[in-house]
């Protein structure tokens, strides 16, 4: 039985639609101002996103980042959010939130959990006493934080699981956990809950829950259990399943997913919102994402290298300081990597800025209707020889009618 149509804090504006791929370009308008889609949003796990202050991190153009819902609830804690006002006055954030609810870290991190129908059992890592996530409490936690999207309790299980009884139970037990975090939504005029579609690898499963989905009417749409290690030909075929059945209008979400080719091929498959901790965790360990793929500016090479991260780069540490930048050097990063936390900083900066930047300019390809041409540039500069494009993205681009191999 599907839920009763609930309120909606949010519009999702369609601009234009790719006349070949599946790519759309919106404005998703939301409580804290509008966000441009396709969009890539960055993880600021602890209401902090590692090394930038909130200042640094609008610069990049981020109108939308992730806060997580198990670490706040630990550490500030309910009654502090309460106390403050929420997550955008306690890190002094004025765009716009997405909290997860939590459950992920649940499993992922905690070998203790145990997932039954009322919720999510596991020990405290702060003192080992018993605790319970049920979807009631990740909602209340949500509400608590006040974000601009929530994302429903759903039961998470590796796409790389033989147990194809577990994953159906999760599947089944995700619907039903979306019941209850709707019901439990204090704030639906001014929060939005998005569904979560769950069911491994097995496309009649997400077929079968992507209509349950649908029916309950949610703001949003996630495609959630991807990115778990599951071959790149398999995440597409779901991703290109699950986005055939869904309503035009409502944003669509593919969770956990960052690496620059997977969300340039994932927006032809129709998809609108990632993220992931990647960008900003490798710049931890030196690496800087160019068009050109991934340099380990730790490298040897890179010593006496002064040019800027990327040439051409606009985002706050390429940029000259003739052009209002900080001029940071290859040199430079090379220098205080692993030494000194200004290095991760100012790469993070840039990794940042070019993932919003390359949904940027994805976005302005499909309103000129020239994604398929955008997508041929993209990989021409990320491939030096098309023979060594990757066979999942020629055979997912095929699909969606962009022959990645011609001229």
């Amino acid at each position: 039985m599907a839920a009763p149509r609930i309120p909606s804090a949010l519009t999702y504006e369609l601009l234009a639609k790719c006349s070949v791929t599946k790519a759309r370009a919106a404005t998703l308008h939301l409580p804290h101002g509008p966000v441009p889609l396709p969009i890539f949003m960055p993880v600021a796990t602890q209401a902090s996103l590692k090394g930038l202050t909130p200042e640094q991190l609008e610069e990049t153009g981020c109108r939308l980042c992730l806060n997580n819902t198990y670490h706040l609830g630990l550490k500030p804690g309910q009654a502090t959010l309460d106390a403050v006002g929420g997550a955008h006055k306690l890190q002094a954030w004025p765009h716009n939130i997405l909290t997860d609810s939590g459950g992920f870290q649940m499993v992922s991190l905690l070998e203790l959990a145990k997932v039954t129908e009322e919720g999510v059992r596991f020990l405290s890592p702060h003192d080992g006493t018993p605790m319970l996530l049920t979807p009631e409490h990740s909602i209340s936690l949500q509400n608590s934080i006040g974000s601009d999207i929530m994302m429903q309790l759903d039961d998470v299980i590796a796409t790389t699981s033989p147990d194809i009884a577990r994953i159906t139970e999760a599947m089944h037990r995700s619907i039903r956990w979306l019941d209850r975090c709707i019901k439990a939504n204090k704030n639906p005029e001014k929060q939005n809950l998005f569904c979560i579609i769950q069911g491994g690898l097995d496309l009649d499963l997400r077929r079968e829950c992507t209509r349950e989905m649908v029916d309950r009417d949610t703001p949003g749409i996630a495609i959630g259990g991807l990115s778990g290690g599951e071959d790149k030909a398999s995440y597409c075929k779901v991703v290109d399943t699950c986005t055939g059945l869904l309503p035009e209008k409502k944003p669509r979400y593919v969770m956990g997913v960052g690496y620059p080719e997977d969300l340039v091929v994932s927006v032809a498959l129709g998809a609108d919102m990632f993220d992931c901790v990647w960008p900003t965790r490798t710049a931890r360990f030196g690496n800087a994402i160019t068009a050109r793929g991934v340099l380990n500016l730790r490298n040897a090479k890179y010593v006496d290298d002064f040019g800027p991260v990327e040439e051409g780069c606009q985002c706050m540490s390429c940029r000259s300081r003739e052009e209002g930048g900080l001029g940071i050097t290859r040199a430079y990063i090379n220098h205080t990597t692993a030494k000194e936390t200004v290095g991760a900083h100012v790469l993070t900066i840039h990794n940042v800025y070019y993932q919003l930047n390359l949904m940027k300019r994805a976005r302005e390809a499909i309103i000129e209707d020239q994604y398929p041409a955008f997508v041929k540039e993209f990989f021409a500069n990320l491939y030096d020889d098309k023979s060594k494009y990757p066979k999942w993205a020629v055979d997912a681009l095929s699909g969606v009618g962009v022959d990645l191999l011609s001229d």
